[in-house]
């Protein structure tokens, strides 16, 4: 059961994927230092994009609206509403 042992390959073939049965010793810490570095381009990008981000119609309150919670204009804007609400 389970399709017999290894079978003979030539050595001098090379694969940039590592070649017949590769497992190579650190390929955890490699997997993890991936992780980070993909982690922090998508922290930079989501940074920039939140940034970047303009709104000519604000979303109505009380309304489920995700970058109300990251979107600076957005905060802003709903600060300045409470302000003026508490104002009153």
């Amino acid at each position: 059961m389970g399709g017999g042992g290894k079978i003979p390959y030539p050595k001098h073939v090379w694969s940039p994927a590592g070649g017949w049965y590769s497992q190579p010793a650190n390929w955890k810490a490699n997997t993890a230092v991936m992780g980070a570095v993909l982690l922090g381009i998508v922290g930079m990008a989501w940074n920039l994009s939140a940034n970047r981000e303009y709104r000519d119609k604000m979303p109505e309150q009380g309304r489920f609206f995700p970058s109300r919670y990251w979107s600076k204009q957005i905060v802003e804007h709903e600060r300045k509403q409470k302000e003026n609400s508490s104002e009153l």
